[in-house]
Order: C-alpha cells, then sequence, then structure tokens
C-alpha cells in the first residue's frame, strides 16, 4: 500500500517537501491519543528477545532512527510510535542555521538512494534545548542528540562552538554524539584527524560532565565512510584513548565511483551525502575494522545501507550493539520498523545465540 501511495504521491513532490508533508502527519497522528496507541500497537509490537542494553541504557531494541530526519525534536513521540527504539535529533548547531540553498534533498529511487546537502539546517541548541526541556513524553525511546559545527565559525574555534551545544544540550540527552563527518559543512570533516578530534572530544567531555554532575552522559563520535582504513583505526585508538562511550558508523559518502549507481547520471553528479542502499558495502567494511580493533570495550552504532532485517543483523554480528536507519524508511514507509523487529527477533531464534548480546561481533571473532 504505501508503495504504491509513494509512488503516486510523495515521488511526484520536491524530496523536502515530501519529507515536510509526511512528518508533519507522524507528529498530528502521536498527539491524538486512541490513534497513537493504535499505531504503537500495530507498528511498534516489543519482542522481548531484542530488549538491548547500550551506553548504560536499556531499550526496547536495537533499531533507532539516524540523526537528520528530526532535526529540530519536535517529532520524538511519533517516531516512537512507528517502532523506533532509540530517536537521535539533530545535527543541532551551536547558532540557529537555514542550511544551503534549496533544492537541496535528491531522490535516487532506481538506487534506493538519497543525496543531500541540506547544511546542517536546524533552530540551534538554545531552541532545541528549550524544547527538549519542556517535552512531556508520551512515548520513552532513548534520545541521542548530535551537535555539529555552525557554519559561519572558522575551523579554529570549532570546538568552543561544540562546547556551547553541548553544555545547553547535555541535561537532556540520553547520549551525545560528536558529528565531524557531515561533508554539508566546509573544514567539518578536517576535524577528523586525530590532532583535531583529540582536543574537540576532550572540551565536549568536560563540557558534558560539567553541566550534568547527577549521571554520566554517554558520547559518541559519528565517522564518515570515506577516512581511509589507517584512519579509522586511529579513530578507533584514540576513542579507547580518550575513554569515549562509542562511535557511529558511518555518515554519508562522498563517493560516487565503484557503487553501480543506476539512477539518472545528472542526478548522481548532485553534490552533497549519498545515504541509503549504495552505502551499505563500505559502511559494513568500517564497522568490522572497528570492531576488530576496539571490541567490546566501546559501543558502536551501525549505519549505512540499511534496508531491512537481514542489513541489520549482519551489522549486528559484524560488531554493532545498535543499528539505525533513515533513508530506507522514505521507501519502506511506516511498518519499515516493525519489518526489522520481527526478521530480528526470527533470526536471533534460528541463530546459535541465546542473546543479541552474544551475536554481536560474532562474525569478526571467528575470524580473528
Amino acid at each position: 500500500m504505501y508503495k504504491i501511495f509513494f509512488r503516486l504521491v510523495f515521488k511526484r513532490l520536491d524530496p523536502e517537501q515530501a519529507h515536510h508533508l509526511a512528518f508533519r502527519w507522524i507528529r498530528l497522528a502521536a498527539r491524538v491519543p486512541v490513534l497513537r496507541t493504535f499505531l504503537a500497537a500495530a507498528l511498534a509490537p516489543r519482542h522481548k528477545e531484542l530488549r538491548t542494553e547500550a551506553l548504560g541504557l536499556r531499550m526496547h531494541g536495537p533499531f533507532g532512527l539516524a540523526a537528520g530526519f528530526d532535526k529540530n525534536a519536535v517529532g520524538i513521540d511519533g517516531m516512537a510510535m512507528l517502532g523506533f527504539d532509540h530517536v537521535e535529533i539533530g545535527t543541532v548547531t551551536g547558532e540557529p542555521q537555514p542550511g544551503n540553498p534549496k533544492q537541496r534533498l535528491f531522490r535516487l529511487v532506481k538506487d534506493r538512494a538519497l543525496i543531500n546537502r541540506m547544511g546542517f539546517n536546524n533552530d540551534g541548541s538554545l531552541r532545541v534545548a528549550a524544547r527538549l526541556a519542556s517535552r512531556t513524553p508520551v512515548f520513552k525511546p532513548v534520545v541521542g542528540v548530535n551537535i555539529g559545527k555552525t557554519k559561519i565559525v572558522p575551523e579554529e574555534e570549532a570546538v568552543a562552538d561544540y562546547v556551547k551545544s553541548a553544555e545547553r544540550l547535555a541535561p537532556y540527552a540520553d547520549y551525545l554524539v560528536v558529528n565531524v563527518s557531515s561533508p554539508n559543512t566546509p573544514g567539518l570533516r578536517n576535524l577528523q584527524a586525530t590532532e583535531a578530534l583529540r582536543p574537540l572530544l576532550s572540551a565536549v567531555r568536560e563540557a558534558a560532565d560539567r553541566t550534568v554532575s547527577t549521571r554520566r552522559v554517554p558520547l559518541l563520535v559519528k565517522i564518515a565512510p570515506d577516512l581511509a582504513d589507517e584512519d579509522v583505526d586511529a579513530v578507533a585508538d584514540l576513542a579507547v584513548e580518550l575513554g569515549l562511550d562509542g562511535i557511529i558508523a558511518t555518515n554519508t559518502t562522498i563517493a560516487r565511483e565503484g557503487l553501480g549507481l543506476k539512477s539518472d547520471p545528472t542526478l548522481v553528479k548532485e553534490t552533497g551525502g549519498l545515504s541509503g542502499a549504495p552505502l551499505k558495502e563500505r559502511s559494513l567494511e568500517v564497522l568490522r575494522r572497528l570492531y576488530a580493533r576496539v571490541g567490546d570495550r566501546i559501543t558502536l552504532v551501525g549505519v549505512g545501507g540499511i534496508e531491512n532485517a537481514e542489513d541489520a543483523w549482519q551489522r549486528i554480528l559484524a560488531g554493532a550493539t545498535l543499528v539505525q536507519g533513515y533513508s530506507a524508511f522514505i521507501y519502506e514507509g511506516p511498518f519499515w520498523g516493525r519489518s526489522i523487529h520481527k526478521g530480528l527477533a526470527a533470526r536471533l531464534a534460528t541463530s546459535p545465540y541465546a542473546t543479541l548480546a552474544d551475536a554481536v561481533g560474532a562474525d569478526v571473532r571467528k575470524t580473528a
């Protein structure tokens, strides 16, 4: 049914317009008590065997919504209603910004992919923090907050910009993510170099601890799939050295060659980050490499090209305790979360593993 609706309605709309329309409907549904209860029962049934503990947090399952969909923390309940066990909001910057000029979002339907050059369009950390502070949750998913650099802030002042966001948002975050891997903010990916990343992560860690004294706010870093293998290793080593809580692998890619893209070459040449199915192989490679390097010392989150339960299962076997998706949601629709959970439960039941935790990294350990 959804695929017919997508073809007849959403596909004919500008992708960003379609996003806002669909998100508005989701938020409206989550505000109607009887309707949201019915939808949650239909779209987000619980599977006890999928219960997950990660980052010191308990979740109904390992499957979450990646950053980028709910940039301003306006639809957390709606996304939980659709079956996401955790919702990562953002990317939020120190100051509000409109993002890049439109058109800045493109569908590669034949490739089940997206290209975006949104440019961190968001309300800014002050307004988002106020929104989180005033939230009265109906559903209670784990809420992650993804923070990035304000575009107009020069690279040498990036640390202070991130710290400002961390101080404002840490009190309302179940976990914080430092995003240094979007290709749509000039100079941002330079911060992935360990000499720049070390002081940045240390400062954000100190800011979170200073601001929230009653608990430890887990801190993660999100990296790009375009890092060379030796740089992936360097980030892994740095994360362990600093006592980081996790790494999210991976963000979008600027690569186009070697991905077997079938869409209109004009679309493929659009600048921005490519997400979706073509990212699957490289994202999985990075995840495997990270787990081989860090093992169980920190939590790994697998994201990038996850379309179905088999993709999610492969990420778990490769070392991911948590998995996230976004792009496939555009193509699969509201039953996507239900399908992922059902499929994961079925795979766990027929596997040699008693729990999901036992399955994490199993494939990598076999080849070690």
